[in-house]
């Protein structure tokens, strides 16, 4: 097809379809190899349809001549584009350019986008397709330049933040908070005025931090407005938590909508009384004039992001404004690299442990017989200083996973590939801490229901005399009726995590005295 559609175009049949059934063509890696064969270098009828009297043939004979990716195209390109005078096609220049090395034309690139940001009395139709443009060129100024990421400073001694949590057990992150703060309990958070944000970071069971950022109400109908209202604050924070001052990269989240308030699904459409516009659309109007009003010190980027900007819609149709840093910012969980499907997330394992705390003890001999990639063990460590530690899993990618995250984490277990049910240890455990397998091989409730109580059955003769078992479940009544099968053991607590799936945590332990 790829020179059926070429010989079309060189006979001058139906030049703009063919153009774009040949783009179509050229996804595939196969047809471009082929393309680039077909032409042996001669791209001279495709250069002279960049002089086309139609903007559509030229804006795809770019985008095909991109797809070639020959380096001998892009000065031919760059001049294609700065003659260009139809708005809606210089963006599609710039993209048939991206995939090439166009660091020589850096500075050129740099003086366009400088130009194009200069001029402030763009028509709203003409401002559509030149921010379009903007985002682009000033992608490849930054790949060309590069942008230093800022570095956590300490802000000042105290900020405003808050703590998306578990909604369950929201105390278990509100106790670990200095007393001098302010704590305010929210529907699923946690809100702390005056937090000491080295303190913040080293507690490991919120799942999220969020500065609230000190700005009006937004009107979820202006989103230029936004914009404006945006930019000192948003500078505001991020240059008194980071080091230095300078570009921040950003993006901008949207949190609820007219599908789902809670903002879970904001991806289709949002509604204020009559205003009514894409997500993607609205989003960038708001970027847009956030970038004009910071002085181009806050740039959108969908990758390499530093800070989140985070919007949610309120039900009088306002915005509130939070801000998200980065990854960086928060290293609390940079030792799990490897995870997954079926891994507990970080902070999860982090709350159990944390729950657990009163039952454990220093220098315990641990065994987790489920350990997958290690996650529970390492976050049990962090919580109380464990002796030896022992992970099983039948499954080996899982072990594997999980000795390269414990190296990360700088700590040592005994990882052994091996199904709980065939191990052997010499000396008893301390502790049994694990995340309960959700399915067996046949998928049935009722082998699940049998692995609980083969599980509860066969541990005990692990446990040291007072051991304490920590069971991470969403099958509550297999732990229930397993337990009661076995004497020795004893239910001391339990705590309720998720009552959607019924995930809660469980305190066993063996003999008849409390510890």
């Amino acid at each position: 097809m790829v020179r059926e559609y070429y010989e079309k175009i060189c006979a001058g049949d139906e030049i703009r379809a063919n153009l774009i059934r040949l783009r179509d063509e050229l996804k595939e890696e196969s047809n471009r190899r082929e393309f680039a064969y077909l032409l042996g270098g001669d791209f001279s009828l495709l250069c002279s349809l960049l002089q086309q009297e139609d903007p559509k043939v030229r804006k795809n004979v770019a985008l095909v001549l991109g797809k070639l990716e020959s380096e001998d195209l892009l000065p031919i390109l760059f001049e294609a584009y700065k003659k260009e005078e139809t708005l809606y096609i210089r963006a599609d220049y710039l993209k048939a350019m991206s995939g090439l090395d166009f660091r020589p034309l850096s500075e050129e690139l740099r003086e366009r986008l400088s130009s194009l940001r200069d001029v402030d009395d763009w028509q709203p139709e003409e401002w559509k397709h030149v921010s379009e443009e903007i985002r682009i060129l000033q992608a490849m100024v930054l790949r060309c330049q590069g942008i230093r990421h800022h570095r956590f400073g300490g802000g000042r001694e105290r900020e405003d933040v808050i703590l998306l949590t578990n909604r369950r057990q929201r105390e278990a992150t509100a106790e670990q908070i200095q007393k001098k703060s302010r704590i305010t309990m929210l529907a699923g958070d946690i809100r702390v005025d005056g937090a000491v944000l080295k303190e913040i970071r080293a507690i490991r069971t919120y799942s999220e931090m969020l500065f609230p950022l000190k700005v009006e109400a937004l009107p979820a109908d202006q989103p230029d407005r936004c914009g404006v209202m945006l930019a000192d604050p948003v500078l505001s924070l991020t240059d008194r938590i980071y080091n230095g001052s300078g570009t921040f990269l950003f993006r901008l989240e949207l949190r609820g909508g007219d599908k789902d308030p809670s903002g879970k699904d904001a991806d289709q459409m949002i509604h204020v009384g009559t205003y009514k516009e894409k997500k993607n659309s609205f989003l960038r109007r708001i970027s847009d004039a956030l970038e004009r009003a910071s002085g181009t010190r806050l740039l959108n980027s969908v990758t390499d992001y530093e800070i989140e900007i985070r919007l949610v819609l309120r039900k009088d149709g306002t915005f509130a404004a939070m801000l998200k840093p980065s990854s960086d910012f928060d290293e609390r969980f940079a030792y799990r690299k490897e995870h997954l499907p079926t891994s507990i997330a970080p902070v999860n394992a982090a709350l159990v442990a944390h729950l657990a705390l009163p039952w454990l003890k220093e220098g315990a001999q641990i065994l987790d017989p489920f350990c997958g990639v290690g996650t529970m063990l390492i976050e049990r460590n962090y919580a109380c200083k464990a002796g030896t530690m022992y992970g099983l899993d039948l499954f080996g990618e899982a072990v594997d996973k999980a000795i390269r995250n414990t190296r990360r984490a700088g700590l040592l277990v005994n990882y052994i590939n091996r199904d709980f049910f065939t191990f052997r240890h010499e000396y008893p455990f301390d502790e049994v801490i694990t995340d309960m397998p959700r399915s067996t091989g046949d998928g049935s409730k009722s082998a699940l229901r049998q692995l609980y109580h083969d599980f509860f059955a066969r541990v005990v003769d692990f446990l040291a005399e007072k051991a304490v078992l920590v069971i991470y479940t969403q099958e509550p009544n297999y732990v229930v009726e397993s337990v009661r099968a076995v004497p020795a053991l004893r239910i001391e607590k339990h705590f309720l995590l998720n009552e959607k799936n019924s995930t809660m945590v469980f305190i066993i332990l063996r003999g008849n005295e409390s510890l």
